[in-house]
C-alpha cells in the first residue's frame, strides 16, 4: 500500500499507567511546599503544535489534544478541555485520578473557587502562561484566600526523568523568491508600527513573527516550519534575534547577521532587564508573550505594554509574490488531490480500504510532487461515525474500514515552500441517504454563499460568518466551530488575527487568505465539511460608494456531485458550482494521467 512519513497512527499512553506519574508529581509539590499546580498545554510561545519536550500535559494526564489545561491539588485533579475534545479526553484520561471539566464555560477558575482553601499555595510556571491567564488565576486564588506562586523552575520537569531534549531543527533561509520583499523594507514597516505604539522596543515572542520578519524557517515543531526563537526590535538600532546557535549553518547565521545581532536564547533575560533598567516601555504580544516577560520588565523598572503584536496583521496580508506562490502551490496540490479522489472512487467500493489507508495514500500523492515539505497538520480522515468527531485523528485502535453507505470526511493540507494548503472534501461511498444529501447541500449552499460574498472594506469575519450557517439554521441545525481561519505563507495553517467566526473582530483585508469550511456533524452517524481556501481581493461593483472586496477561491478539487440535491440549489448557486468545476478541469486536467482525466471529466461535468 502507501507509506506515510509525516504522520503516525500510534495510540498515545493513557489511563491507569500514568497514575504513578501523578503520585510522583504530588510528592514534588509537597517538597516545594505547594498545595497545587497548573499545567497548561503550552510552550513558552503558546504555539499550536509543541515540541515533544513541551508535552507536559500529555505526559502527566494522557490527554493529547491541542488545547487544554490540568490542575493538580492534594486530593483532587482535573483536566479542562473544550467541546472539540470532550470525547477524546474521556477516553484518554484515567477517570479514577482525574475529572474532565469544560475549558471555556465555565472556566477553570470556577473549579478553583470550589476546591481551593484559604492558605493554599497554587504554583504556576510564568513561562507557560500569558499575563492575562496568570491574572485570572491570581484573582481566583485571592477570592479563595489562597496565594498564586510563580515558580523559578517547573516541578513537573523534575519528575519527568525521560523528558526529551529541546528541538534543534536546522534553520533554512526563506528567499525573496518566496517572500517578495526586501528585509530592510519589512523592518521599516515594523518600525512604523513601533512608532504608532509609542514604545521604545517590541518583543517578538511569536516564532511565526520572527520567521516572517527575518526570512527564516525551521523544523522545531511538527507540521509548521518554525524555528523556535525570539526577537527584540528597538525603535532605533539593530534588532536582536535570540535562537539556539546549534540550529544555524554558516549561511543561515550570515543571513541573519545582515540585519540583526544573533544571541543565544538565554541572553533574552539580561538584554530585556538592561533595556527595562533604563525605564524603557516595551511592547509585548498579549496572545503569545509569557507572563515571565512582563514580570521581568516590571521588576527591572521598565513598562510592559501589552497588546496585539503588529507583525501579526502585517504577516496576514500577503504580497503579490506570496499570492502568486500560494496560487502555484494550490495548483500543484490540486493534481495530488485529484489523483487521490480518483483512486478513492476506484478502490473504496471494495470495502478493503481503511481510514489509515486514505491518510497514507493522500500523503504519498503529495510526496510525488517532489516538493512536499510536510503535511500542514495531521490528516483528519473519518468514515461513518468517526466523521462526526470534528478533530478526529485516526490511530491503529480507532482505524475504521470504509464501507458502502458511509460518508468519508477527509481534511488535509500540505506545506510547500511557496504556499500552505488546507482542504476538506466529503465523499459518498456507495449510495447516500436522503438525509445525507439534504445536509450536504445545505453545507454546500453556505460554502457557496461565502465564496460569492461581496462586502465593503472594513467588514469583519463575524459579519460574514452567518452566510455559511443560514441554510443549516433553516433546518434547525448548526456547526460548533468557526467557519474559517487565516492561513500563513509556508507558515502556520492556522494564522491570526483574522477569521470567519462569531469571534472574528479583525477586518478582512485584501491579500488575506482564509478558509471557508462550514460543516454538519451527526453524532454517531456521519460528518460533512466542504473546505476551500479563499483570497480576499478587490471587487468591481457598479456604482459602489465605497471600496468593495470579494473572495478568489484558491483550492481546486471536485466537490462530490453525488451528494447534491440539485432541487435545493438556486440558479446562481448552480452556476457557481459549474463554473468552479470547469475551472478545476481546465487547470488540473493537463497534469494527470489518462485514467484520472476520464474520472475528472465525469466528476466535474456540468450539472
Amino acid at each position: 500500500m502507501f507509506e506515510a512519513h509525516f504522520q503516525t497512527f500510534e495510540e498515545p499512553e493513557s489511563g491507569v499507567a500514568l497514575t504513578a506519574r501523578l503520585a510522583a508529581f504530588r510528592e514534588e509539590l509537597a517538597r516545594r511546599k505547594l498545595t497545587g499546580f497548573v499545567i497548561p498545554r503550552a510552550d513558552q510561545q503558546q504555539n499550536e503544535y509543541v515540541a515533544p519536550s513541551e508535552e507536559r500535559l500529555a505526559w502527566l494526564t494522557g490527554f493529547t489534544g491541542s488545547a487544554g489545561l490540568a490542575i493538580v491539588l492534594g486530593l483532587k485533579a482535573a483536566v479542562f478541555v473544550d467541546g472539540r475534545y470532550t470525547l477524546q479526553a474521556a477516553k484518554q484520561v484515567d477517570s479514577n485520578a482525574w475529572s474532565v471539566e469544560p475549558l471555556v464555560d465555565p472556566p477553570p477558575e470556577n473549579w478553583l473557587d470550589r476546591h481551593l482553601a484559604a492558605g493554599d499555595r497554587l504554583g504556576f510556571d510564568p513561562w507557560l502562561h500569558t499575563s492575562a491567564a496568570a491574572e485570572r488565576l491570581a484573582a481566583a486564588c485571592t477570592k479563595a484566600g489562597a496565594e498564586l506562586i510563580a515558580v523559578d523552575s517547573n516541578p513537573l520537569d523534575s519528575v519527568w526523568t525521560e523528558r526529551p531534549p529541546p528541538p534543534l531543527g536546522p534553520v533554512a533561509i526563506h528567499g525573496t523568491q518566496f517572500s517578495g520583499e526586501a528585509e530592510t523594507d519589512k523592518l521599516k514597516r515594523i518600525r512604523l508600527e513601533i512608532d504608532k505604539l509609542g514604545v521604545d522596543a517590541l518583543v517578538l515572542s511569536d516564532s511565526h513573527a520572527v520567521a516572517w520578519t527575518f526570512y527564516i524557517r525551521g523544523a522545531d515543531v511538527s507540521h509548521t516550519p518554525l524555528p523556535l526563537s525570539y526577537a527584540l526590535v528597538p525603535k532605533d538600532g539593530r534588532p536582536t534575534v535570540f535562537i539556539d546557535h546549534r540550529k544555524l549553518s554558516n549561511s543561515a547565521r550570515d543571513h541573519l547577521e545582515h540585519s540583526a545581532d544573533v544571541e543565544e536564547p538565554e541572553a533574552l533575560t539580561p538584554k530585556l532587564t538592561e533595556l527595562a533598567g533604563s525605564g524603557a516601555s516595551i511592547a509585548l504580544d498579549s496572545a503569545t508573550a509569557a507572563d515571565a516577560l512582563s514580570r521581568l520588565i516590571g521588576a527591572a523598572g521598565g513598562k510592559a505594554v501589552r497588546g496585539n503584536d503588529p507583525v501579526s496583521l502585517l504577516k496576514a496580508v500577503k504580497n503579490l509574490t506570496e499570492i502568486e506562490g500560494t496560487r502555484t502551490a494550490h495548483r500543484r496540490d490540486a493534481v495530488a488531490l485529484t489523483r487521490f479522489l480518483a483512486w478513492i472512487d476506484r478502490e473504496a467500493h471494495t470495502g478493503a480500504l481503511t481510514e489509515i489507508d486514505t491518510v497514507e495514500a493522500l500523503e504519498t500523492f503529495r510526496r510525488e510532487t517532489g516538493v512536499l515539505k510536510d503535511v500542514s497538520f495531521p490528516t483528519i480522515a473519518g468514515t461513518g461515525p468517526n466523521g462526526a468527531i470534528v478533530h478526529y485523528r485516526v490511530t491503529r485502535k480507532t482505524n475504521r474500514r470504509i464501507s458502502p453507505g458511509d460518508l468519508l470526511l477527509i481534511d488535509s493540507g500540505a506545506q510547500y515552500e511557496d504556499g500552505t494548503t488546507d482542504v476538506t472534501r466529503t465523499i459518498a461511498i456507495g449510495e447516500p441517504t436522503g438525509e445525507m444529501r439534504d445536509r450536504f447541500t445545505r453545507v454546500l449552499r453556505g460554502h457557496i454563499a461565502i465564496a460569492r460574498a461581496v462586502f465593503p472594506d472594513g467588514t469583519t469575519g463575524a459579519q460574514i460568518d452567518t452566510l455559511a450557517r443560514q441554510f443549516l439554521w433553516q433546518a434547525g441545525i448548526d456547526f460548533e466551530h468557526g467557519t474559517g481561519h487565516g492561513v500563513g505563507s509556508y507558515l502556520s495553517v492556522h494564522e491570526g488575527p483574522a477569521r470567519i467566526s462569531k469571534l472574528g473582530t479583525t477586518p478582512l483585508r485584501r491579500g488575506m487568505i482564509l478558509s471557508n469550511e462550514p460543516g454538519y456533524y451527526k453524532t454517531d452517524g456521519f460528518g460533512i465539511r466542504i473546505e476551500n481556501l479563499e483570497l480576499v481581493i478587490g471587487a468591481d461593483v457598479a456604482g459602489a460608494e465605497k471600496p468593495m472586496n470579494a473572495f478568489e477561491t484558491l483550492t481546486l478539487a471536485p466537490i462530490d456531485a453525488r451528494l447534491i440535491d440539485l432541487k435545493m440549489l438556486s440558479q446562481l448557486e448552480l452556476n457557481w458550482l459549474n463554473d468552479y468545476h470547469a475551472r478545476v478541469r481546465r487547470e488540473v486536467r493537463p497534469h494527470v494521467d489518462e485514467a484520472t482525466k476520464l474520472w475528472l471529466d465525469a466528476a466535474t461535468a456540468a450539472l
